[in-house]
């Protein structure tokens, strides 16, 4: 029944819990299906604390139940499984608190919602979106850094933090989304896309902090993984801590374990580069001077050397073979010379020996007819035929007497 009031006659706060309470006390106990996105059970406690979500709608209420009751499922539900309770709805009045009371619970198989992001993970996986070859590298010294977190979260204050301790140069372009709900999703994937868009972005964070499974689920939807993976500029992954892993880690360019983590892994520490800076400077300074030292040995060995201290040896050396093969030239053409001189004296002495003027030294004389021919035999003149006598100290005619073979000096 409608309570009937007025600013006149309000009615107490304890009164409209009573009458809540009182409400849900006549609803009875109901069979409620859900997913397990908290689980507590504290050592020795005699209660269990989970927390029972609607996926379709991203509703969720505590759950409480004995521990005897939920030791009969424990080995076979976890966090994310799906679950009927059978449970009697309770209102704890001093807080004004909704939560079910257990009386038992059956697990529905395999949690639907971790089946449903693993058969995700399979699809993408077997479109190589996760492949390794697919991963951007990162600048080593990004000048503009998107970052998509929620707003004034830890994870943001540890990301900014961080970065500016180890490069205080570096710069920011921050997109404060919602990370968690049902608006979480379409919020980040605008966020991604617009940094993506822009030219001086060099790498993009996307960071939150812990969370239960139902937190982080906004980052392993398809969409956000496919916006992901289509952007140009590289994206890290900086989502919960160590033992969380959406599917974001995956497709992520990089994946770092915190937010933390990631400020590190991509923004350079200034005293490691500026130490690194000052090693390589030493280990060329070393370098260089030992190329100089191995140089000056190198100069100094050669200036040693004897054709260095004395240049004009090599000349001397030279010299002295020239002048040897001088006199040894000279010599061999004079022996030659000699040779040739002795050859021709007796070729002249036999020449001379044997030349027709020796032999009219002798007084012999050689007769000539008119046109030059020797006269050999007494047949070839004829009667007062005039020949040309030749002897030594000149010539003179003769006339052949009448007789064959007779001739007589003509003046």
């Amino acid at each position: 029944m409608a309570v009937s009031t007025s600013p006149e006659t309000p009615i107490p706060v304890g009164e409209v819990s009573r009458l809540i309470g009182g409400w849900i006390e006549r609803l009875g106990a109901v069979w409620v299906e859900g997913q397990i996105t908290q689980l507590s059970r504290r050592p020795g406690a005699g209660v269990v604390f989970l927390t029972l979500r609607d996926p379709s709608y991203d509703i969720s209420v505590s759950v409480t139940c004995y521990r005897q009751v939920f030791d009969k499922v424990a080995d076979v539900v976890s966090e994310g499984a799906r679950v009927v309770v059978h449970a009697k709805p309770e209102w704890y009045a001093p807080r004004g608190q909704l939560s079910l009371r257990a009386a038992e619970i059956k697990p529905v198989g395999v949690g639907e919602l971790l089946a449903r992001l693993e058969q995700l993970k399979k699809s993408l996986a077997a479109e190589g979106l996760f492949a390794a070859d697919r991963k951007k590298p990162l600048p080593f010294l990004p000048q503009l850094i998107g970052l998509v977190c929620g707003r004034a979260s830890a994870a943001e204050r540890d990301v900014l933090e961080n970065a500016r301790h180890r490069w205080p140069a570096v710069r920011f372009a921050v997109r404060n989304v919602p990370v968690q709900g049902v608006h979480a999703v379409p919020q980040v994937v605008a966020a991604v896309q617009e940094l993506d868009a822009l030219p001086e972005v060099d790498v993009i964070i996307v960071a939150r902090g812990g969370g239960s499974v139902e937190d982080l689920l906004p980052f392993s939807d398809e969409q956000l993984v496919r916006a992901v993976g289509a952007a140009v500029t590289p994206v890290v992954s900086a989502i919960g801590h160590e033992p969380d892993s959406p599917l974001l880690d995956l497709v992520a360019d990089l994946r770092a374990s915190t937010p933390t983590d990631a400020a590190k892994k991509v923004v350079p520490d200034v005293g490691e580069e500026l130490a690194r800076v000052q090693q390589l400077r030493e280990r060329a300074r070393r370098a260089v001077d030992g190329f100089l030292q191995r140089e000056e040995r190198g100069l100094a060995s050669a200036l040693q050397r004897p054709c260095i201290q004395r240049p004009q040896r090599m000349i001397e050396d030279r010299e002295e073979q020239v002048t040897a093969l001088l006199e040894r030239g000279r010599r061999t053409l004079g022996h030659l010379l000699d040779r040739a001189d002795s050859e021709l004296t007796h070729t002249l002495a036999r020449v001379v020996a044997l030349s027709p003027k020796a032999t009219l030294e002798r007084g012999y004389a050689v007769l000539q007819k008119p046109d030059g021919t020797a006269v050999r035999s007494p047949g070839e003149v004829g009667a007062d035929e005039t020949l040309r006598a030749r002897v030594a100290e000149g010539e003179f005619t003769v006339r052949v007497d009448g007789a064959p073979g007779a001739a007589t000096a003509a003046e």
